[in-house]
């Protein structure tokens, strides 16, 4: 099975520039998480990714992604695969910028 969550939006503190540290910004998730027994809240999955960004307000995307990753493992031992992709559609005025990666727990 493989549950897709797309364009889950919302501000948090996030990035290391000093107007990032002070001021919420537009933060945008992809998740795609593989399973193949056993069941994942998918709704229970939204909410853990947007508390966790909000409460821990993580320096780097890179660092928010690793333990994003690790802790939904922790919570559902049945993931196989997860893949994150953290946005920040308003950081530069000419382009978006995201970090992405894979993670194989098999």
């Amino acid at each position: 099975m493989t549950i897709h969550i797309n364009n889950l939006e919302f501000f948090a503190i996030v990035g290391i520039l000093k107007d990032e540290r002070t001021k919420t910004q537009r933060v945008v998730i992809d998740c795609v998480i593989e399973y193949e027994k056993g069941f994942i809240d998918y709704a229970d999955v939204v909410s853990f990714l947007k508390r966790t960004m909000r409460e821990k307000e993580f320096g780097l995307l890179e660092d928010a992604i690793v333990f994003l990753a690790e802790s939904l493992k922790k919570i559902y031992d049945n993931i196989e695969e997860i893949e994150l992709k953290i946005t920040k559609p308003d950081i530069l005025s000419d382009c978006k910028v995201a970090v992405s990666k894979k993670f194989k727990f098999c």
